[in-house]
């Protein structure tokens, strides 16, 4: 018997000797005792031993659970997630959750020269080019606010035994429309509207393939300067969210994406038209180079405009196609410079939230691309970790030809945007931004917008 056994036999003997203590008044033989006190103190060792180890292994099983609590497992970038197991039993294994998104009050006064935007249109809770007005008569100053651009997401990832990655995005904002009840005059209530929805497949080589709705890659998102409107420099950027399919692998990325025609009829007579009588998608493709220094890209698309309608006996085809250049250069820790230029053939629906269409028809009934340029460039700057300030313009400009158009087509729109925003506390941006911008239109009747935009934004 070992050292570490014998004080369980001392503890076993000094029980088994008062189990037997009643028995040993009855006649038995010297070794009967001996041989039954020998086995009962063999029968109670054996039971000591076994709750040693249940206990050990119960103290054990705390411990890892403990453990994993409080250190949940890193994911491959090195930063703990939420949970180190699958939330739902049906995902794959290894499969991490994540949400996030922000709550952002938006308010401002606006003032337009030429008329005012009509109460409920997004013109009045960001700056859209197109919707100022032009021709009318001054209607004062309007205040709005809303929390409508407030945002959450859920993400998805899956890490395959292959080395492949598995991501699924799902994403919304609260600019959807109101409900019934949904009006400034009570609860201001506004329907969940998808933004992003997407799944992409990772291998090992970094080649990616995604499938679902997302930015365009004709679009560079990451040329956009920090503004506390919703887009900032609406005119210049190329804006647009689609169902796609794309392929990406290093600077290289490839898409067919969801086709949508916009045309103007002939001499403005009606309204504009949305056709989705494409056949072919929208093809682009697109080259990015990142550095230290910032990022440069290039983007090409081609696309077909169709229109049908069997009315009027209108069943017309063409094809166009746009250039784009953006990137960001750091000019140090504390400044950096955004940009973005593009030019088109047909550009319409993908330049400035769609100023221009991207066709018009002509007395034949035949469609004409409409050709149009826009650019902005933006300049920020950090005071400090805290605080720090953006200045940008932006501008666009379509070449009608007004005796297809008509001579109340816009053919020019610009802004001028200065901004502070102030971050008190971690993730928590309190912003103001003043805005000026002005849509000319062919008969040289102009309109200008001055607005002083401010947001309280909480990121989690």
């Amino acid at each position: 018997m070992n050292h570490s056994t014998q004080p369980r036999r001392l503890l076993a003997l000094s029980l088994a000797l008062a189990v037997l203590a009643p028995g040993a008044a009855l006649a038995q033989s010297a070794t009967e005792k001996e041989a039954q006190l020998e086995a009962r103190v063999a029968e109670l060792e054996r039971m000591v031993q076994q709750l040693v180890a249940q206990q050990q292994q119960t103290q054990q099983t705390v411990a890892q659970v403990q453990s994993a609590q409080a250190s949940p497992a890193p994911a491959a970038d090195g930063k703990p997630k939420i949970q180190s197991t699958p939330i739902l039993p049906g995902a794959n294994p290894g499969t991490r959750f994540s949400y996030g998104g922000f709550v952002k009050l938006d308010a401002m006064v606006t003032d337009t020269t030429d008329g005012e935007i009509p109460d409920g249109s997004v013109g009045r809770m960001f700056y859209v080019p197109s919707a100022i007005p032009v021709g009318g008569a001054n209607e004062g100053q309007d205040t709005d606010m809303g929390a409508q651009f407030s945002r959450f997401w859920f993400g998805a990832d899956s890490d395959l035994e292959s080395g492949a990655k598995l991501k699924a995005y799902l994403e919304f904002d609260l600019f959807g429309g109101g409900s019934i009840t949904g009006n400034e005059v009570s609860t201001n209530t506004y329907g969940v509207t998808v933004r992003h929805a997407y799944v992409s497949w990772t291998q090992p080589s970094g080649a990616q393939w995604l499938a679902g709705e997302t930015w365009s890659n004709f679009q560079d998102v990451a040329s956009l300067p920090d503004s506390v409107d919703f887009i900032g420099p609406t005119e210049g950027s190329i804006f647009v969210r689609q169902a796609q399919l794309r392929y990406s692998k290093g600077p290289w990325s490839f898409s067919v994406e969801n086709p949508e025609t916009t045309v103007t009829p002939y001499r403005g007579t009606g309204a504009r038209i949305s056709s989705d009588d494409n056949l072919m998608p929208d093809i682009t493709a697109r080259w990015q180079k990142k550095g230290d220094w910032g990022h440069v890209s290039v983007a090409g698309m081609v696309r077909q405009f169709s229109y049908e309608n069997p009315a009027s006996g209108i069943d017309d085809n063409r094809v166009g196609g746009a250039l784009s250049v953006s990137g960001k250069f750091n000019l140090g820790k504390q400044d950096d410079i955004r940009y973005m230029a593009s030019y088109g053939r047909g550009i319409g629906r993908y330049l400035g939230l769609g100023v221009a269409s991207d066709t018009v028809l002509d007395a034949r009934g035949e469609l004409e691309p409409i050709d149009g340029y826009g650019a902005f460039a933006a300049w920020r700057h950090a005071f400090s970790p805290k605080l720090r300030t953006n200045l940008f313009y932006s501008m666009a400009h379509y070449d009608n030809d007004p005796a297809l158009t008509g001579w109340i087509a816009t053919e020019r729109v610009q802004s001028f945007h200065a901004n502070l925003i102030y971050s008190p506390l971690p993730k928590l941006d309190i912003g103001a931004e003043l805005i000026w911008g002005r849509r000319s239109l062919e008969n040289d009747a102009e309109g200008d917008l001055r607005r002083l935009h401010t947001h309280v934004k909480y990121s989690f």
